[in-house]
């Protein structure tokens, strides 16, 4: 039998939390991110919130059945808020893991997930690639994404124009929106952008 235990603590404060948005469907992965410092829920727009502290651990055990099947026990603790007070109930972070725990079987479930050494190679293929094609890849994302929100009601055409509506974040967080996008394709869900844009191919 197989165990893999997986193990995550949060080293300090986290930035300061930004608005965002579930676009569509949640079960199609698309997400608006504006860069605004506030919170997308009504009336607390102008709140200042942070993820204090973050600790996880989790233990993947795979049976020795035929189809092998894996079974997950997760563990999580989380602080976090404003000004310094804890928000967090035990009901939201049940309803995160619930949801992480959908994500995870629909993906190793799915007949269409690659191999890991195409995922692999995936990866390393987009973090070699110069900067400037990097970013251009991100940025048609970017740009997807702002033409969903608006279409959706989400935001407002106008917020399309703020400085900050297509920043470009550090250079890891591009590769695993990238990422993202990929395993989209793989598994046969609506991408934003096309095979070409994210892989470079027909």
């Amino acid at each position: 039998q197989q165990v893999l235990v997986s193990i995550s603590k949060q080293m300090n404060i986290s930035d300061v939390g930004k608005k965002g948005f579930i676009l569509g469907n949640d079960d199609d992965w698309n997400y608006y991110y504006s860069g605004e410092t506030g919170s997308a829920q009504a009336g607390l727009g102008w709140v200042k919130s942070y993820i204090y502290d973050y600790f996880s651990v989790a233990v993947y055990t795979e049976s020795s059945s035929s189809p092998a099947t894996v079974r997950a026990g997760i563990f999580q603790w989380i602080r976090a808020g404003w000004s310094g007070i804890n928000f967090v109930q035990a009901e939201h972070i049940i309803k995160g893991m619930k949801r992480h725990s959908k994500n995870l079987k629909s993906i190793l479930e799915s007949p269409n997930l690659p191999p890991p050494e195409q995922i692999a190679a995936t990866y390393q293929w987009l973090s070699s690639l110069p900067p400037n094609e990097l970013v251009a890849k991100y940025t048609a994302l970017q740009q997807a994404r702002l033409v969903l929100a608006v279409t959706s009601g989400k935001i407002k055409s106008p917020e399309t124009k703020k400085p900050n509506a297509l920043a470009h974040p550090p250079k890891e967080q591009i590769i695993d929106a990238l990422m993202l996008e990929y395993l989209k394709i793989a598994l046969g869900k609506p991408s934003l952008i096309n095979k070409q844009i994210v892989l470079g191919m027909n």
